[in-house]
């Protein structure tokens, strides 16, 4: 099917220019590169006629306001987050149906709740965002962070926790910036940015540094820590254990699979003392209650382990010396451990296992000697397991599957097999009922490629419109999760695959590499693939298959319509990166040469010019229905990409099926107010169910 509103007139095309540019020794063009500039009035110009003709294709589309009718319902549903607990209180993010943001709130050994940070009422007009929260050890007081108009530049505040007053803030530059407490909670360590004016003109989001902070005094004053002369690109962590005797800092790379970590001893001499540096390796590590030094690394173990040494012994430090608590496994990748303590009061770890992007939750032995029991888990994925730092015998378990709101169940360890609930999120309406099925489809080169099919059916009746969901990078895992989108697609009849592909962490590090680099083309092969399987066993065709994908799962989606224009009939591309020989030199960009690589560098520029959506349109091809989606604060994927690849499809296709632009601003590429989610989802879906034929009731 195709939109009745015409593609835009020869006026509203971008010329195009004849640039041609020799990089390496590759004859490279660029005729959108005036595009790069939002300011330049001709992009202006462009960008406005571009938002006439999405109004008028997604304003026309008949199943617009049914679609949104229905998400309205579903996407209202509530959210539960993991209790952080100190000293007895518990710290967790609550949204009822109604609320455009979750609020955090403090429970009380009593009972009573509180809200302690509410994004609406620091901004009625809902552009306000928390992105982060830390409470002090003690649970009286409270780091938070918040940013403004989808902009994720996060200010840092701190209150107190009992009597809601402000003691902090803001503290600007502290996007990304981990909290650790030292107890008291006069100080903390804390990440923050250079100022501008010390950093090289272009560097402003990088330069990161490691302060120790005094709570109500200048941060001009703070104490540099770790960070001067490494990589500007680092991202840190910081750690301190519940006595405050020991600091972790952990430095990566931008978003490099690999981790350097340090260790000192803050009541002896304060030194940072390397753990881990210059290894190809992630590892986490912190001192527990146990007075142990925990590391769960994938050193030697792609699928994970965790092991224990001796922090005050240097010697133990090194992998050959580490005490295995948990062995890497065979089929299950690790990917979360909390300590308990058994009804006997021994030591016991809950460790959470991924299957097939499926988890699992099992017990062990704290000393090693292996696994205890299975917990009982619904098939679906687990967010995070909690326990309060002093230990205990229960911990809070965050749970979610295809059909249920992110929620949480409590683990006790006088039942350790078995998992109750604690708190249910909300749901504003019937959630439709669903039947997920797993298969897996067969990439070019063998690779098993594993789907979840969500569907009113274990197996296909007819041919329905489908929508094929992907990802594929930065070691991120598709497990199950509720999604309005999928919900509302499958109740209006259709179905809604995901992929696990090569790129993420479904099958641990190994899994991830064979999807970075020199190898990202397995991913589109990956993907490919698993359209196909869904056409041949009868679940679509490829005139009713869509696909779908954001951020990296954006370049997914347009390299597929470069390479593969048959494959699908609709695409919908959202925040996408799409010009891979320029990536780098916007938003986040540097900070992604080592899952993608770099132009900088010959050989790996043939590795980008080899799939890089923007470069492989070919004029008179005849491309399915695209609808770009991009966020005007988006300062992760500057929206530079999709108005490129845009005016090169509408220049060169020959289906007379849409290319669409929609334009949002005051949002960015993370969270955003229920209504806008709504409204933008209704968009793309009801973009697919035209050009797949579904019919929305």
């Amino acid at each position: 099917m195709t939109s009745a509103v015409p593609l835009p007139d020869t006026s509203a095309l971008a010329p195009r220019l004849d640039l041609v540019e020799d990089l390496h020794g590759h004859r490279v063009a660029d005729p959108y590169r005036w595009l790069e500039d939002g300011a330049d009035p001709r992009t202006t110009a462009w960008t406005q006629a571009q938002d006439a003709y999405s109004t008028a294709v997604l304003g026309g589309l008949p199943t617009r306001e049914a679609f949104a009718a229905r998400l309205g319902e579903l996407v209202r549903s509530g959210v539960v987050g993991t209790p952080a607990w100190r000293a007895g209180r518990a710290f967790s993010l609550r949204r009822d149906p109604g609320q455009e943001h979750a609020v955090l709130r403090v429970r009380e050994a009593d009972g009573s709740q509180r809200v302690l940070v509410d994004p609406m009422q620091l901004d009625p007009a809902g552009t306000t965002t928390l992105d982060a929260w830390s409470p002090s050890w003690e649970g009286t007081r409270l780091a938070y962070q918040v940013s403004v108009g989808g902009d994720e530049e996060s200010a840092l505040y701190v209150l107190d926790v009992a009597t809601g007053e402000l003691l902090e803030g803001p503290v600007d530059r502290c996007r990304y910036s981990p909290v650790a407490w030292l107890p008291g909670g006069a100080e903390l360590f804390y990440v923050r940015r250079l100022a501008p004016d010390q950093v090289p003109a272009g560097d402003e989001q990088f330069h990161r540094r490691v302060w120790r902070h005094r709570v109500g005094s200048d941060p001009a004053t703070d104490v540099l820590v770790h960070g001067e002369g490494l990589d500007p690109t680092n991202y840190y962590g910081v750690r301190v254990s519940a006595d405050g005797r020991w600091l972790v800092v952990s430095a990566s790379a931008g978003t490099a699979p690999r981790d350097d970590v340090w260790l000192a001893d803050l009541q002896g001499d304060g030194e940072l003392r390397p753990l881990q540096v210059g290894v190809d390796a992630q590892t986490s590590a912190w001192v527990a209650r146990d007075g142990r030094l925990w590391l769960f690394s994938d050193r030697d173990a792609p699928r994970g382990r965790l092991a224990v040494a001796d922090p005050a012994d240097p010697a133990t430090w090194e992998p050959p010396a580490w005490t295995p608590v948990i062995g890497e496994q065979e089929s299950g990748v690790l990917s979360d451990v909390a300590l308990v303590d058994g009804v006997d009061g021994d030591l016991r770890v809950l460790a959470v296992h991924a299957v097939d992007a499926t988890d699992r939750l099992s017990l062990w032995a704290a000393d090693g000697s292996g696994r205890l029991a299975d917990v009982a888990v619904p098939p679906g994925s687990i967010s995070g397991v909690s326990t309060p730092p002093e230990g205990g015998t229960s911990a809070w378990v965050g749970y979610t599957d295809h059909a249920t709101p992110p929620s949480v169940l409590r683990w006790d360890a006088a039942d350790p097999t078995a998992l109750v609930d604690w708190e249910r999120a909300p749901v504003a309406g019937a959630v439709p009922d669903v039947v997920v099925t797993e298969t897996h489809a067969t990439s070019p080169d063998g690779t098993q490629v594993h789907l979840f099919v969500v569907a009113a059916a274990a197996a296909p009746d007819r041919p329905r419109p489908t929508v094929l969901y992907g990802y594929g990078g930065f070691n991120v895992s598709l497990t199950p999760g509720y999604s309005a989108q999928t919900l509302a697609w499958v109740a209006a009849g259709g179905v809604w695959a995901v992929a696990n592909l090569r790129g993420g962490s479904e099958h641990g590090e190994e899994w991830h590499r064979a999807g970075m680099r020199e190898r990202k083309q397995n991913v589109f092969d990956d993907f490919a693939a698993a359209g196909e399987h869904l056409v041949a066993q009868g679940w679509t065709t490829p005139g009713q298959l869509g696909v779908f994908g954001g951020s990296n799962g954006g370049l997914l989606v347009g390299t597929t319509t470069t390479q593969r224009p048959d494959l699908a009939a609709a695409v919908v591309c959202s925040a996408p990166l799409l010009d891979m020989v320029r990536y780098e030199l916007f938003g986040l960009g540097r900070t992604w040469n080592d899952e993608y690589g770099t132009a900088a560098d010959p050989e790996e520029l043939g590795w980008l010019l080899g799939y890089s959506p923007y470069h492989h349109v070919v004029e008179g091809t005849a491309y399915p229905a695209v609808l770009f989606t991009t966020f005007e604060s988006d300062t992760r994927v500057d929206p530079l990409h999709a108005r490129k690849l845009a005016a090169a499809l509408q220049h060169a296709t020959s289906s007379g099926a849409p290319v669409v632009l929609r334009r949002e601003v005051a949002v960015g590429h993370g969270a955003r107010a229920v209504s806008r989610t709504v409204g933008l989802a209704a968009d793309q879906l009801a973009f697919l169910a035209e050009h797949t034929g579904l019919v929305a009731g």
